[in-house]
């Protein structure tokens, strides 16, 4: 493992205050960070789409970027990071926090705070579909609909709990689809109500994508759920929940550093919780692409 420190603390500090606990915590936030003795150039946006020129203007001005939101914030800033290079630091202020999960982040802001203060420098993989970033996962089918229903204020009102209750309510209308994968020199046809394709280890709240996925093991994980009745989903949320799902009946699984996903007609495919392409989709593993702050454990 990468065992590289920072050695500099001039930070990039961007907030989403939109953000479940960004905007009461900003205060805090600064206190904390300035106390541990970073030297902090404050920007904010109410376009998450601008965040990569925002990280871009200040490519020469920083070592470092600390975001404070949620995975939907990180992925839009995702592009920024890549194209500068600059070292990513996370302050999990977001309902979900599932690449903050991932990398052991604690939610605490104190302790998180603690961890860009005195944490390592980690190399970490992205998943890249049809040209768009992701850390976590990107899938097309059910998580869509999820995605589609759950809104700013649920996920402010109810926290992680509003992923479930919005996923209890679309799971009996789900509706299977055909798909055509190809892995490897293969090609599969599925009839499925769900593909996700797997960067890091855990998304949508805290499910686990595989039991042994890492963020840094330079593959793609994939599952497919291919049930024929809507109720039968129910049976496999504990597998879901622990990412052992691949030995389950209805449940087809894969793995590779390229994936493509072909269906009649184009399907929204859901990146890190925000909806940004659609079929068909090229997957690919870009290994190492950023470095990320972790605890020095």
């Amino acid at each position: 493992m990468n065992q590289e420190y920072l050695s500099s603390k001039r930070a990039l500090l961007i907030v989403n205050r939109h953000a479940r606990q960004g905007k009461e915590r900003l205060a805090d936030i600064i206190t904390q960070l300035q106390q541990l003795g970073f030297i902090l150039l404050q920007e904010s946006t109410e376009n998450p789409r601008q965040l990569p020129e925002v990280i871009r203007r200040y490519r020469n001005q920083v070592d470092l970027v600390i975001i404070g939101g949620g995975d939907g914030t990180l992925n839009a800033a995702v592009e920024g990071l890549i194209d500068t290079q600059l070292p990513l630091a996370i302050l999990p202020l977001g309902t979900a926090n599932d690449l903050a999960r991932t990398l052991k982040i604690p939610t605490s802001i104190p302790d998180a705070c603690q961890v860009i203060a005195t944490g390592k420098l980690h190399k970490i993989d992205l998943g890249c579909v049809n040209g768009k970033y992701f850390f976590n996962v990107a899938s097309c089918g059910l998580s869509v609909q999820i995605t589609q229903r759950l809104t700013k204020e649920a996920k402010r009102r109810w926290g992680v709990f509003a992923y479930a209750a919005i996923a209890l309510q679309v799971i009996w209308q789900a509706r299977s689809f055909k798909a055509e994968i190809r892995q490897g020199g293969e090609s599969i046809l599925v009839k499925t109500i769900q593909i996700a394709v797997g960067n890091g280890r855990h998304y949508g709240g805290g499910m686990t994508v595989v039991h042994d996925a890492t963020i840094d093991d330079c593959r793609l994980d994939l599952y497919s759920l291919e049930i024929r009745h809507w109720w039968q989903i129910l049976a496999l949320l504990p597998a879901l929940w622990q990412g052992r799902q691949a030995a389950l009946p209805g449940v087809r699984s894969l793995e590779g550093t390229e994936i493509e996903i072909y269906t009649r007609k184009p399907l929204a495919i859901n990146t890190d919780g925000e909806i940004t392409t659609q079929t068909p989709a090229k997957f690919r593993v870009i290994p190492k692409a950023l470095s990320v702050l972790v605890p020095d454990s």
